[in-house]
């Protein structure tokens, strides 16, 4: 009856681990594999879908900031030629000064002698 007894445990316990067995490969379906493995993927390469979005964001927010630069770089250039060109009149008006000088200089040495 001992032997019985033993046998009837190991048995038992035999078919247990095939139960559970069971159980752990019922978890482990194809469908929840592929789903875990798709999450790991997407956490480590983004899918295209997902970060398209994210993307075009990025790349609008981009754009209007090369946007914002270039407007203000070409306000500032503006800025630069107008300088330049008021400096230039004013560089022709006092040429044209020193012109007139240099005549009434003339004139008044070829009055003296």
């Amino acid at each position: 009856m001992n032997r019985y007894s033993i046998v009837l445990l190991l048995g038992t316990l035999t078919m247990t681990t095939v139960a559970h067995a069971d159980v752990m490969d019922g978890l482990f379906d194809n469908a929840i594999v592929g789903s875990i493995s798709q999450a790991i993927n997407d956490a480590y390469k983004p899918s295209d879908s997902r970060n398209d979005s994210d993307d075009s964001r990025w790349d609008d927010e981009s754009q209007r900031n090369n946007d914002d630069q270039r407007r203000q770089y070409e306000d500032q250039h503006r800025q630069l030629e107008d300088r330049r060109r008021q400096l230039d009149n004013q560089q022709r008006q006092l040429d044209d000064q020193r012109r007139q000088l240099e005549e009434d200089e003339r004139r008044l040495d070829d009055d003296f002698r």
